[in-house]
């Protein structure tokens, strides 16, 4: 079997290249990108703005209250000179835990109490912002580019109609390996900010750590069939089973269908 090769370069000028036909075939010229100052936000505004020109792309800072890292966010729209605007989601997402009375309200007779939950609290986050790009997307007459890489798609490292949802995924066929190897090829992007290690900004830990896996082994898993240890491999076969659904449509039931069919 032959061994599997990666040309960073070749993969950054096709993916130039098709975003451009994306564009031409669907009849848009403008993109928004939410910007987290990860690099794969970093890199996909990078693409595209090489393929519709930085005064195309629209980057827009959603932190949820306060943001740490927020400077690495303008510090990428600012080294692409691509446009840039904040909005704060942390309001959006108080006052929905308050109507859902997770906040300690008491629900009115007859109606069920929805108790606090961390991991659903988590992805309120991804979805807030979701929906807020897509407003900002449709009022300029443009285009979500979505941001999420292969790895975080094959263990479910994603948030299910979060950042899941786009109109087109720039990264989607890349792992989190081979998208710092596209990025270093930038010479426009922060070195820093490409090899910038992935976390998700709530839970103090990186990605890594949260998973119980290294971006290293999926790679391997997914290029090569293995990343060397059994072990490791079937805890993502699972994970990958298990999550198969953030990356289908919406199941359909097919009463129609053959034997149970869908």
């Amino acid at each position: 079997m032959k061994a599997y090769e990666f040309d960073a370069e070749k993969v950054r000028d096709r993916l130039v290249e098709l975003i451009r036909e994306t564009a031409e075939r669907q009849g848009f010229s403008r993109v928004v990108i939410g910007i987290s100052g990860g690099k794969d936000s970093t890199v996909t505004a990078a693409l595209c703005a090489r393929a519709l020109g930085k005064e195309n792309v629209y980057g827009v800072m959603l932190p949820d209250g306060e943001q740490k890292d927020i400077s690495d966010s303008r510090k990428v729209c600012e080294s692409l000179g691509i446009q840039q605007r904040t909005v704060n989601i942390g309001a959006m997402h108080k006052a929905l835990k308050e109507v859902t009375d997770q906040n300690g309200s008491v629900a009115a007779e007859g109606e069920f109490s929805v108790a606090y939950s961390r991991a659903a609290d988590i992805n309120v986050g991804p979805r807030l912002r979701m929906t807020t790009l897509r407003y900002i997307a449709q009022a300029l007459d443009a285009r979500l580019a979505g941001t999420g890489n292969l790895s975080e798609a094959t263990t479910g490292y994603c948030t299910k109609d979060g950042d899941t949802s786009c109109d087109f995924a720039v990264l989607g066929k890349l792992t989190s390996v081979e998208v710092v190897e596209v990025g270093k090829t930038m010479a426009e992007l922060p070195r820093d900010l490409v090899e910038k290690t992935p976390s998700d900004g709530l839970s103090g830990k990186s990605d890594e750590e949260n998973m119980g896996l290294k971006y290293a082994d999926i790679h391997l898993y997914l290029r090569e069939g293995t990343c060397g240890n059994p072990e490791i491999d079937e805890k993502i076969r699972r994970r990958e089973a298990a999550n198969m659904h953030k990356r289908r449509m919406p199941l359909i039931l097919d009463p129609f269908g053959k034997d149970g069919e869908q």
